[in-house]
């Protein structure tokens, strides 16, 4: 269960950071108001996760979703650049998530 709590944060980090674009410097309400609540309720379930799971563990494995699903996104979404160097080091950061879930916790 605690996995499963800590890939909800992860996604939930993703959202808030690709919904910090659409603030326009925090001038527009509602993605302003989504970018709050989507941090609130990922650190809430990192919290939760940590309980079962080695903090430092738990925390590259939230920020490595945030990273890879932010980068991912922004290439999809934003048009930014996809060179065959920054998608190997995206593969890099997947690799280690894949490692640090593989690593028994106790």
């Amino acid at each position: 269960m605690a996995w499963l709590l800590l890939f909800v944060a992860g996604l939930c980090e993703v959202a808030w950071a690709i919904t910090l674009k659409y603030t326009e410097g925090f001038t527009r309400l509602w993605p302003s108001v989504g970018v709050f609540t989507g941090g609130i309720i990922s650190v809430y379930l990192l919290g939760m996760a940590s309980k079962q799971l080695p903090i430092g563990t738990a925390y590259a494995v939230w920020t490595g979703i945030g990273a890879v699903g932010t980068a991912l996104l922004g290439i999809a979404i934003f048009n930014e650049p996809r060179t065959a160097l920054r998608l190997g080091c995206i593969a890099l950061i997947v690799a280690g998530i894949i490692g640090l879930r593989l690593i028994p916790v106790k």
